[in-house]
């Protein structure tokens, strides 16, 4: 307990020194280090991380998404004066990263199909496209929010630590029905409901007293918003879950004592981000 106790503590201490910089190169920086060592603990799962050809196509791909949306966000990027791209060019420069990168992995498979299953090639790809994806949300949200990225930003993250919270205390406290019982033993209704609730009350006491305002309509939304993103999370720790039973796994990783390794702690992270920069994009709250 208490190395869990203490990895958790310098964990904060990381993601706030992270965000303290977030308005600098620190924050794509940081992310794209979360990108890679997510990856790799996911080809790890997979029996993929020896297979160097593929492992470096997957990380050289993925890692360069946070820097490309972070162009994205200027009008142009330059070296030497001169007119490298523009930001609407980074989903072209995406695709053609992505493009080289499926071949690299492909070519590999071809060359070696008697011990690498299709399954195996199939799962690289996805993990390879919906992690930096899914991780970069982090910078979309910051950079394309003026002042208010800081603090949606943090509220994207709290949508799906909250739900985890609300979610323990209150299956602890009156949790009596299992959820899915083969995939979570202690993930129960009772819980499931209770971060739901916790986190949408959350959410509307924060936007409340960050806009200064209390009016019924924003109420509502961010509401919905944050039940929104306590179900989307418990699908994606739900999910990662599963793999890790069909696999075989009991955690992923461990590079944070006591909590695994990284995909263990953002899992769910993974799918409430997005969900999260798409209703804020959508709504405007």
């Amino acid at each position: 307990m208490l190395t869990r106790i203490i990895s958790g503590a310098v964990g904060v201490v990381i993601l706030a020194a992270v965000l303290f910089f977030h308005d600098t190169i620190v924050l794509p920086i940081a992310v794209a280090v979360m990108i890679a060592i997510m990856l790799y603990e996911l080809l790890r799962a997979v029996k993929m991380e020896k297979c160097i050809p593929v492992l470096c196509a997957a990380e050289l791909c993925a890692v360069f998404v946070p820097f490309l949306s972070t162009v994205g966000s200027c009008s142009t990027f330059r070296i030497f004066d001169i007119d490298v791209f523009t930001g609407k060019d980074v989903p072209f420069c995406c695709f053609v990263l992505t493009l080289i990168a499926g071949f690299v992995i492909f070519l590999t498979w071809l060359r070696n199909h008697k011990t690498i299953r299709y399954e195996q090639i199939f799962f690289v790809l996805a993990v390879m496209m919906l992690v930096p994806q899914a991780m970069t949300s982090i910078v979309r949200i910051d950079r394309g929010n003026g002042s208010d990225g800081l603090f949606l930003l943090i509220m994207g993250l709290c949508g799906a630590w909250i739900a985890d919270t609300g979610a323990y205390f209150t299956g602890v406290a009156i949790g009596k029905h299992k959820l899915c019982p083969e995939i979570s033993p202690k993930k129960t209704i009772e819980g499931f409901i209770g971060g739901i609730t916790t986190t949408g009350i959350v959410y509307v006491v924060a936007f409340s007293i960050y806009s200064g305002q209390f009016e019924i309509g924003k109420v509502l939304l961010t509401f919905i918003l944050g039940a929104v993103c306590a179900v989307i999370g418990t699908i994606g720790d739900l999910s990662a879950s599963m793999v890790k039973r069909q696999i075989g796994f009991k955690d992923y990783g461990k590079i944070m004592p006591g909590h695994g390794g990284l995909m263990d702690r953002f899992d769910s992270v993974l799918f409430v981000l997005p969900t999260f920069y798409a209703f804020t994009t959508i709504v405007n709250i």
